[in-house]
């Protein structure tokens, strides 16, 4: 593993509580601004970092790995003097909060997943595998993964400014790297029955990372573990429900001690 580095970052509120929000495949720290704009700053210290090849950090070049990310994140909450600090995490972002949980137990406070991947990697079939490594290259391979994890009921404008997005603020060999990580690699022994409160938030419209999926790894590996179903929502609920969102992050967050 390359050498971690302090990422370009994002900080909203000002509280005794830090939480690292880290962001998902498609997304760049911007994706949680529809939350923070709204964040208790009182109580909290958010900080969302652009992960290597992403965002502002689209010149720093790294392996691409969700481990590295959470060495990466684990070196902001040094920088920030946090420590103890809990976790938000989108999509792979939430593979990050758990691989936070394997590399530093002691001070991590919580993690949140919102529609989190499994820290044993995704399960994608061949069909599946397929469509995501064409979206490297290809952008309706994108529109339609993006449609397809929100329950294909969304507008297309909103579908092709998410997939503009993503073209713009990613590099290609991030993009790749990162799926063949995140999709791929299995870590979950490492995680499995460790004590930090859990909370993994998902969409009723996201049937890739569903409730189910919910209950078959994060409920069974995190003992003090608990699932929030958003009626509304699919895979990017920041966007679809966000002060739903909010709230049930914040009150998890409050309920252990924020």
């Amino acid at each position: 593993m390359v050498e971690p580095v302090v990422l370009p970052h994002t900080i909203r509120g000002a509280g005794p509580h830090g939480v690292l929000a880290l962001h998902g495949w498609f997304g760049d720290r911007a994706s949680f601004e529809p939350l923070l704009a709204h964040a208790d700053g009182e109580r909290f210290s958010y900080a969302a970092p652009d992960q290597r090849g992403y965002g502002d950090a689209r010149g720093i070049e790294g392996e691409y790995t969700t481990a590295e990310v959470a060495a990466d994140a684990l070196a902001l909450a040094d920088h920030l003097g946090w420590a103890t600090f809990s976790v938000v995490g989108h999509s792979m972002g939430g593979k990050v909060a758990q691989n936070l949980v394997a590399l530093a137990p002691e001070r991590v406070r919580a993690i949140v997943g919102v529609s989190p991947v499994p820290a044993a990697g995704a399960g994608l079939d061949s069909d599946a595998w397929a469509l995501f490594r064409g979206a490297v290259d290809d952008p309706s391979a994108r529109r339609a993964i993006i449609n397809l994890t929100t329950g294909d009921r969304l507008p297309g404008v909103w579908l092709e400014a998410m997939v503009a997005t993503s073209l713009a603020r990613s590099t290609t060999a991030a993009f790749a790297a990162y799926l063949e990580d995140w999709a791929g690699t299995d870590f979950h022994e490492s995680v499995k029955g460790s004590p930090v409160p859990a909370l993994a938030v998902a969409g009723a419209h996201d049937p890739a990372l569903s409730p189910d999926v919910m209950r078959a790894t994060w409920m069974e590996w995190f003992p003090n573990a608990r699932l929030c179903v958003l009626q509304d929502a699919g895979h990017y609920a920041m966007d679809e429900t966000p002060l739903a969102l909010l709230a049930a992050v914040e009150g998890f967050l409050a309920s252990v001690g924020g």
